[in-house]
């Protein structure tokens, strides 16, 4: 795999380039091919905190991972670990797409793997979407503790929905 690690108000050591080459080798596995396949790793830091991004273009998917810890090495491996569970969880997916012959993925290495369980819905919840201001919305999310409420806009009268960022800002999606 061609490695592409740069640092933003961060000089990248030789050390951190070997640890990333390392634990990205544990992806080649299960992609066909890796030789001809770049990544590209962003790492920022913040105060006390180090975000690492690794992004790989393959033929027909992008693996993507985001991840923010207090260590560098420790956001490498949770950010590993994560694209190891895309590749496993979107397998079916991604096997069963028109282009059978343009393989991203070794299909036998992943079926010995045991998978995680499917996306499924476990839980069912009906509620009664109120008229309210966007203030008020985001007063009740705050209330009940959650990341997103769904509340009816009483200027548009339509659903809305109002989100908390990973910022800490708040988000809102409104129907058309």
């Amino acid at each position: 795999m061609n490695i592409s690690i740069r640092g933003d108000k961060l000089e990248i050591t030789e050390a951190m380039k070997d640890y990333v080459k390392e634990k990205l080798a544990k992806l080649d596995k299960y992609i066909d091919s890796p030789e001809n396949v770049d990544a590209s790793i962003l790492v920022k830091v913040n105060k006390q905190s180090h975000k690492v991004e690794i992004t790989i273009p393959l033929k027909k998917v992008m693996l993507r991972a985001e991840v923010e810890q207090e260590s560098f090495y420790a956001a490498v491996d949770v950010a590993i670990d994560k694209l190891e569970r895309q590749i496993r969880k979107n397998k079916t997916r991604i096997s069963s797409k028109k282009n059978k012959d343009e393989k991203d993925f070794v299909y036998d290495y992943i079926d010995t793997i045991k998978e995680e369980e499917s996306n499924k819905i476990v839980k069912r919840k009906k509620i009664d979407v109120k008229p309210m201001d966007e203030e008020e919305a985001i007063l009740q999310m705050e209330l009940v503790g959650h990341e997103f409420y769904l509340f009816k806009n009483i200027e548009t009268g339509k659903p809305a929905l109002v989100y908390k960022r990973k910022d800490g800002n708040y988000g809102m999606i409104e129907s058309e």
